[in-house]
């Protein structure tokens, strides 16, 4: 399995951007990679600056104030950012509230609290960990099943390393907003714990392009060529440091 590290959110997403279109599957309405997983090295380098994406950093922050929140309700949302995205509207339920909120899902059970002590208490714990998906609670998710499995902390020479598993994340919106999302959880954990910020493992099963997203091959970077003489070279290039 090849392994993936990047400098910064940014470059995995170029990265990925290049290489689903000709390395993904056709997936439903979507071409897709499977059981991806690469590190973030600076997880606070959290900007996108890839000029098609024109990545929205005001949104961003809104539904990171939404998760700081504690409140699945969408017009909390809509208060924050002024108005209420499209997406969300369609998977709320008849209450007006998502699953997604995942700040709503740290919340419960008094997860991330807990996550902090056993932090505090042993460096060691392989326990830090953060439910979020639950498939004994799937028939709740009649409008919006959640994307993330969990997230997980270890401390390792002193630095809080983050783990981010999902079962599904689209590279444009999904993922754009939950590093943006989940780097900030990282810095508010070692802040409360008093740990340096290590590093971001990101890990998708499925990691896909929808059709309407996919960019014009004429313009992109790098080519499937390209990807196979870097693989071969196994070298550190400017977008991965790629590992046999």
């Amino acid at each position: 399995m090849i392994e993936y590290k990047f400098k910064n959110a940014d470059e995995a997403f170029n990265f990925y951007y290049g290489t689903i279109p000709y390395e993904g599957a056709r997936f439903d309405n979507t071409m897709a990679m499977f059981n991806q997983g690469f590190t973030i090295e600076n997880p606070l380098d959290r900007m996108i600056h890839n000029e098609a994406r024109n990545f929205n950093v005001e949104y961003a922050e809104a539904e990171w104030q939404w998760y700081l929140s504690g409140e699945p309700t969408i017009d909390t949302l809509g208060s924050i950012y002024g108005k209420i995205p499209q997406i969300w509207q369609k998977m709320a339920d008849e209450n007006g509230k998502v699953n997604s909120n995942y700040g709503a899902q740290w919340e419960r059970g008094w997860q991330l609290d807990k996550v902090v002590a056993m932090l505090k208490n042993n460096p060691n714990t392989r326990q830090a960990a953060i439910s979020i998906y639950d498939g004994k609670e799937i028939s709740s998710y009649k409008y919006d099943t959640p994307c993330t499995y969990a997230v997980q902390f270890t401390v390792v020479n002193n630095k809080l390393n983050m783990c981010v598993t999902m079962r599904s994340n689209d590279l444009w919106f999904g993922f754009c907003i939950d590093q943006y999302c989940f780097s900030k959880l990282q810095e508010l954990v070692s802040k409360r714990t008093g740990y340096e910020i290590g590093t971001y493992y990101h890990f998708a099963h499925n990691l896909h392009l929808y059709d309407d997203q996919l960019p014009d091959h004429k313009k992109l970077t790098n080519s499937l060529e390209k990807l196979r003489k870097l693989a071969a070279q196994n070298t550190l290039t400017s977008r991965a440091r790629k590992y046999g």
